[in-house]
């Protein structure tokens, strides 16, 4: 009788268990519409992609300040629009054209334009590249 006790309780316990451990889950196998979007989802950005965005975005920033920061050192004679005679000798440039604009800026710097402020001048132009010439002369002609 004591043997038959415990054999029988660890019987109800290994029946018990026996029921709930064979219980079998039905897996579901994906449907091929689901593949394709899983497979078709764009990556995340990386690191680099933003970086590379951000550089672009503060490239076309520096670009205006650029020619604002040029324009800037212009505005003690010629003005915030450049509607005055520079130190009253030069002519109103406000009205020019791009090109013309473009014109006296590299006669200043290669010493071909100017008259009584010529050597001014070109001093004011002697750092500026071509492609800051062009978009001065732009910005000027737009005010």
């Amino acid at each position: 009788m004591k043997i038959i006790v415990p054999v029988a309780l660890a019987t109800l316990l290994f029946v018990g268990c026996g029921d709930e451990s064979s219980k079998t889950v039905e897996v579901q196998e994906p449907k091929k519409e689901e593949v394709k979007k899983v497979a078709h989802q764009p990556k995340e950005e990386t690191f680099d992609s933003y970086k590379k965005e951000q550089e672009k975005a503060f490239s076309a920033s520096k670009s205006v300040t650029t020619v604002e920061t040029l324009f800037s050192k212009c505005v003690g004679c010629h003005g915030s629009s450049a509607e005055k005679k520079a130190l009253n000798k030069s002519a109103i440039i406000k009205d020019w054209d791009a090109q013309k604009i473009e014109m006296a800026l590299n006669g200043y710097k290669d010493g071909s334009y100017g008259g009584s402020m010529k050597a001014v001048m070109k001093g004011q132009v002697a750092k500026l590249s071509s492609e800051d010439i062009k978009a001065l002369a732009g910005y000027i002609s737009a005010k």
